[in-house]
């Protein structure tokens, strides 16, 4: 994943953590503080936010991981990523995957196995699907940054009713009783979310009375996205953005001499749609 998609979706999702932590995890802390790692390997994602909390537990390290794609590898990802939670900040890991993916989810959640007392291994983590989450729930909350998530909330409902689903969720953030800047870029965020599941054209034709009443382009995270040159990114959307950085990471790869089946492994790709960049 680029640089510029991983900003892209850090600035999307950043100021929605407390409501994050509060609504979906039901965490109760009086403290929280966002802890800089930057995990290794090529799959590296910044995106990923990570926030030390003080309960009254004590201290944890919440991980959240936004996934627009089913991930067959997730665990093994998840499982680095809680070690070097725990190597470079000796906190215990809180580690939720939030899917906003267009598709079901169907990412295993665990990792285990067993070859006897001092040989196992039983890791979990979290997994919440956007989709899964009823639009009425999330009216009923004063949760009010969760609002820029809801087109792609209530996943039968949304197939059930379409471009009026989409429209309904423009009129709840254009009646939430904030003022209009932080209304400005809970629109602007939705737009772009809206994009995994709906077609730009009825993106456009929703949003467009919204865009002048708001004049999003004056938003906040409007102008931080486009003052730095990633509203290219924005508009391939994030599962093609993804993809296509896992390609470009292939072929520099393969031009470096390194055997398909280690850029596979590396890349995630299969061994066909790398031997297709080979011609």
């Amino acid at each position: 994943m680029s640089p510029k998609y991983d900003l892209t979706m850090k600035n999307i999702f950043s100021d929605m953590a407390d409501d994050i932590m509060s609504y979906f995890l039901g965490l109760q802390y009086t403290k929280i503080d966002e802890l800089n790692i930057e995990f290794a390997r090529v799959e590296r994602r910044d995106s990923d936010m990570i926030f030390k909390c003080t309960t009254d537990k004590g201290n944890v390290a919440v991980h959240i991981e936004f996934q627009s794609e089913n991930d067959g590898k997730m665990p093994y990802r998840m499982l680095r990523y809680s070690l070097e939670i725990m190597e470079k900040h000796n906190l215990l890991p809180y580690q939720i995957v939030i899917y906003i993916g267009k598709d079901n989810a169907n990412m295993k959640n665990r990792l285990n196995y067993d070859f006897g007392e001092q040989n196992t291994l039983d890791y979990r983590y979290r997994i919440i699907n956007v989709g899964d989450i009823k639009y009425t729930d999330v009216l009923k909350t004063d949760y009010y940054d969760l609002y820029s998530l809801l087109p792609l909330m209530d996943q039968n409902r949304r197939k059930e009713e379409g471009e009026k689903y989409l429209e309904r969720c423009v009129e709840a953030i254009k009646d939430i009783p904030l003022d209009i800047n932080k209304k400005k870029d809970i629109a602007f965020k939705a737009e772009i979310l809206s994009g995994i599941v709906y077609k730009r054209e009825i993106i456009e034709k929703v949003f467009s009375e919204v865009v002048r009443m708001f004049r999003i382009e004056e938003s906040e995270t409007y102008k931080m996205i486009i003052e730095k040159g990633i509203e290219k990114g924005i508009e391939k959307g994030i599962e093609k953005g993804a993809k296509e950085e896992k390609f470009s990471i292939a072929k520099k790869l393969l031009k470096e001499g390194m055997d398909i089946d280690r850029i596979a492994e590396i890349t995630e790709l299969s061994k066909e749609e790398i031997k297709k960049l080979m011609n």
